[in-house]
């Protein structure tokens, strides 16, 4: 399945309405020098992300399964539509213990968030 990265303002489908988990990939739906958004099939029993780290914070929300998130030396399941984050150089393991989808976003300019005025949220 070839997917096209994601465009500002237009929804972008994380999973096709066929798509099997034990068959999905992992893709990259943006990259630019602010961030990255990375759509993660983690395959159960199989750890991705061993110890790994960013400078920068990540944000990380199971779309779908269940992942296990070692962090901090403590590990914590992430079930489907559940999310968490970590501040940047937080060494990190990502387990799925089952098939699962996972969004990961990591944030490369930490601190320089932008000015949103007169946003209604």
């Amino acid at each position: 399945m070839s997917i096209p990265h994601a465009a500002a303002g237009v929804a972008a489908n994380l999973q096709s309405p066929d798509e099997l988990l034990p068959e999905a990939e992992t893709f990259v739906l943006v990259k630019n020098e602010s961030f990255e958004a990375i759509r993660m099939a983690v395959r159960k029993d199989c750890e991705v992300c061993h110890n790994h780290h960013v400078p920068g914070p990540i944000t990380i929300q199971c779309l779908k399964g269940c992942v296990a998130l070692t962090a901090y030396g403590e590990t914590h399941s992430l079930k489907s539509n559940q999310w968490t984050f970590l501040p940047g150089g937080v060494p990190h393991t990502i387990n799925g213990v089952e098939d699962s989808l996972v969004l990961l976003t990591i944030i490369f300019r930490e601190g320089k968030g932008a000015r949103h005025d007169n946003v209604g949220y």
